[in-house]
């Protein structure tokens, strides 16, 4: 499966959003019934990581609580709350807030003091075929502060490489259904 680095799709709630960092990537998958919704997406977002990326995260939150900042609670029941995670604006899964939500589109994202950071999960009908369909994963960054350009120095190239992978992985899941 090809990912390939792209731009924000034009009818993107990002769109009407100030930041300083953006990328996205896209790739393909197949909906031959049409039935992946942008909330299967969503919550495919959560399960999609490769398995190393735990450890990071992890390191992340250690290092970062001595700042202040915020980080995941941990849970020993995280398939429960993904089971009853319906992918609505207001709900939290860990770091991420859903901020909106549409036929298309997820926004998911949080804010704290040293930057805010938004991901559009963004999925849309490729040519004629309906059953064909392009999902893009962007992510924009506002920073806060000079911490927040700092912090995210190291974040980058980590983010750069998990994101893609994390594509991957959301495609196989709505692909498997």
């Amino acid at each position: 499966m090809k990912i390939t680095k792209t731009t924000l799709p034009t009818n993107s709630i990002l769109n009407n959003t100030n930041f300083e960092y953006i990328d996205s990537y896209q790739g393909y998958y197949l909906d031959m019934e049409n039935q992946v919704s942008s909330k299967d997406i969503g919550k495919a977002f959560f399960t999609s990581a490769p398995k190393w990326t735990a450890r990071l995260f992890e390191l992340r939150n250690r290092i970062v609580s001595i700042f202040g900042l915020k980080t995941s609670e941990k849970t020993n029941n995280r398939e429960e709350l993904l089971h009853n995670f319906n992918c609505e604006p207001g709900e939290k899964m860990g770091l991420f807030s859903v901020y909106h939500r549409t036929e298309n589109e997820v926004i998911l994202g949080e804010d704290d003091k040293h930057l805010n950071f938004r991901i559009s999960l963004y999925k849309e009908d490729v040519g004629i075929s309906s059953d064909r369909k392009k999902l893009t994963i962007s992510t924009i960054v506002k920073f806060n502060n000079r911490f927040g350009k700092l912090y995210f120095l190291p974040v980058k190239p980590f983010h750069k490489l998990i994101v893609p992978r994390m594509l991957q992985g959301i495609i196989r899941q709505i692909e498997a259904r």
